[in-house]
């Protein structure tokens, strides 16, 4: 039975068994949609990756979380750079990719390490959306168990998106403590807004959290949002326009992530992150299982 390998890595962590686990798939070329789906929900990791199309300078890819295709995400971007890179160039000191993702194409690079990679992408511009008046958000925060009184007075919540858009809340930081799903389904209230998920910041400490919309599964580590949350905080003037800005995320899911956002001349933002190299396995499951 000819093997089909997987790898597994940790993104954005800070060492081994931190940050947001990744199952990266390669050789996927005939893999239906469907058995990506059940893999990616066999491997129970909050997203996982499917490249096929394999060439020297990048791959085409795939993401699926365990409910659905997405046309863009973060942390699937950069592991599986990582693992292009310790693939078909193991001994280069840096590299650069493309990733032909159902958005459009991603440039990454990555840079080799002792015992890691670090990666980073460039998602460029971020659109803002207007300022949302707070009491359109009345629904949405009862959802997640909050009051009007949870939100920073004097900044206002936007959809933000650099591929995918996230209804950005600034909060209090007692808030990111005090969120409790009411059970709710945020999706048709964030759809109202043209958002895809909501994305809690606290401005100050410049920590995130965000989930699926039922609040079942916290994501660890969300380079998607990142560069959103970076271009909110330069919009308010609460980070210095030339300077990086270093989110936190995943305290509460007990996986401590932590993400780097930096502006380049041009205007484009570029996420970056470290990759931890954990496991890679062998599939032996029948191809015809994978194929369309």
């Amino acid at each position: 039975m000819p093997a089909t390998p997987y790898f597994h890595v940790d993104v954005f962590g800070t060492r081994p068994l931190t940050g947001n686990g990744l199952a990266v798939f390669v050789h996927t070329d005939a893999w239906s949609a469907p058995a990506m789906q059940a893999l990616t929900q066999e491997m129970k990791q909050f997203e996982s990756i499917f490249l096929s199309e394999i060439g020297p300078q990048g791959a085409r890819a795939r993401v699926f979380t365990v409910e659905e295709e997405l046309p863009f995400a973060g942390h699937p971007v950069l592991g599986a750079a990582v693992v292009l890179h310790r693939l078909l160039s193991p001994e280069a000191a840096q590299a650069e990719w493309v990733l032909q993702l159902p958005l459009g194409p991603l440039t990454v690079r990555t840079q080799r390490a002792e015992a890691h990679h670090r990666a980073e992408m460039n998602q460029g511009r971020a659109a803002i959306g207007e300022a949302i008046d707070s009491k359109v958000l009345g629904p949405i925060l009862a959802a997640l168990g909050l009051g009007p009184q949870a939100l920073v007075a004097g900044l206002a919540a936007r959809v933000m998106s650099t591929g995918l858009p996230y209804l950005v809340l600034p909060v209090q930081a007692q808030a990111l403590d005090q969120v409790a799903f009411s059970g709710q389904n945020l999706e048709p209230l964030l759809a109202v807004l043209g958002a895809k998920f909501v994305f809690l910041l606290d401005p100050v400490g410049r920590e995130v959290r965000t989930w699926d919309n039922l609040g079942r599964v916290e994501d660890v580590a969300t380079g998607s949002a990142a560069g959103p949350a970076a271009a909110y905080l330069w919009l308010a003037g609460l980070a210095e326009p030339d300077a990086p800005v270093l989110l936190a995320q995943g305290r509460f899911a007990g996986r401590a992530s932590q993400l780097q956002v930096r502006r380049d001349p041009a205007g484009d933002l570029w996420v970056s992150g470290e990759v931890w190299p954990m496991a890679q396995g062998t599939l032996e499951i029948p191809a015809s299982e994978l194929q369309d």
